[in-house]
């Protein structure tokens, strides 16, 4: 029996005669939408204009077509794959009384076949089979995506934004540090406050001045690197400012909290909250699952190997929780967990460490989200005094 939170099969029991079915192909300069319509033996396709209200219009003919035909439509679901256009035309047909899902693109089963035939026309069907399927309340036909408000979203994007930035800087510096070393010359530091005038007095091992064309496209460079980290204590600032409005919210006192341990800082723990603990997350299986730090075990006969990370969760919940159990180690060494990893990694080799700071990595976020759920701090894990 699928539980609430299940997405991997449909939670309401499916009435074919009385239900109007359509995915949508979603394209940038078109929408192909197949639909299988009650009372109809035609399954019809149609390609339209990338427009929701001629989606609309398009639903209500074929549920018109389907009464005409002696059928009695109770429900009209539409779903489509998680792509580019995100989730407001799922937000939208809510609005319009039409049950819509998000498909993951990953769990949709494909041929195995080295070439196998890819179009428009093709992938809506292999859509509308996995959403049958899913519909029926088959295991394993495709899982659908959590549709989040545009509230939601919306308060995604600073720590997203921020991480988009401090990509930015580290591809300016090693851009001009490239250069740099092109002509010879290493050791310049970037992060002075006087760096684009101080380049003006470097020396090629030569002893010729920077080149008058690279020089301009090196300050160039450093004047783009000082707005985008300006840029950085912009978002940084507001994210504070927002928790100061938002004293009394939830999600700030998970932030909050979390903030109170040692070697955690208010991005990292906004970060966290809003992209895993804000979820309803089943149980800790399914937050470690989320963020992709779970195995992917490769067993054939007498074969037992494990190919590594799933990598198939949150990217950027991975990444951060990767560097914060790097951390717990410098910040938090009396630790229990911290003590669970320095035992078992006693040979001190490095593909030991690296395997065994993933496995740190899941036990730290199971800790922290069991923190922010119950409000109970675990033994042993060392807390800032409260602000």
């Amino acid at each position: 029996m699928p539980q609430l939170s299940d997405l991997s099969r449909s939670p309401v029991a499916l009435e074919q005669d009385a239900t109007l079915i359509a995915v949508i192909e979603m394209g940038q300069s078109s929408w192909l939408v197949a639909g299988i319509v009650p009372g109809i033996e035609r399954q019809p396709l149609k390609k339209l204009a990338p427009d929701q209200d001629t989606l609309l219009q398009l639903l209500y003919r074929w549920r018109k077509e389907a009464i005409q035909a002696g059928r009695t439509i109770k429900r009209i679901a539409v779903a489509y794959e998680a792509g580019r256009d995100g989730f407001w035309l799922a937000r939208w047909l809510h609005t319009h009384g039409i049950e819509a899902h998000v498909i993951h693109p990953s769990s949709v089963p494909v041929s195995r076949e080295h070439r196998r035939a890819k179009t428009d026309r093709l992938d809506a069907e292999l859509l509308k089979r996995a959403f049958l399927g899913w519909l029926r309340g088959e295991p394993k036909h495709c899982s659908m995506a959590a549709i989040p408000s545009i509230e939601d979203e919306d308060a995604r994007r600073p720590s997203r934004e921020r991480q988009s930035l401090v990509k930015e800087c580290t591809r300016i510096v090693n851009r001009v540090k490239a250069s740099l070393a092109r002509l010879g010359i290493r050791g310049f530091r970037l992060a002075f406050a006087q760096a684009s005038k101080q380049l003006q007095t470097l020396r090629t091992p030569e002893g010729s001045a920077i080149p008058a064309n690279t020089l301009a496209e090196m300050r160039r460079d450093i004047a783009r690197l000082l707005f985008v980290k300006q840029q950085i204590k912009e978002v940084e600032r507001m994210r504070v400012k927002r928790l100061e409005q938002t004293h009394g919210e939830r999600r700030t006192a998970m932030v909050r909290l979390l903030a109170r341990v040692v070697g955690i800082g208010v991005e990292s723990a906004d970060l966290l909250v809003q992209e895993v603990f804000s979820r309803e997350l089943r149980d800790r299986k399914a937050v470690a699952r989320y963020a992709g730090l779970t195995g992917s075990p490769d067993e054939s006969g007498r074969k037992r190997r494990e190919l590594g990370l799933a990598k198939a969760g949150n990217a950027r919940v991975r990444r951060s929780m990767i560097e914060l159990a790097w951390g717990h180690l410098l910040h938090q060494k009396d630790s229990p967990l911290a003590q669970w990893y320095r035992k078992r990694t006693a040979d001190a080799r490095g593909g030991t460490r690296k395997t065994m700071i993933v496995a740190l990595a899941r036990k730290l976020l199971i800790t922290l989200w069991r923190m922010v759920t119950t409000g109970e701090a675990p033994t042993g894990l060392l807390l800032r005094p409260t602000p």
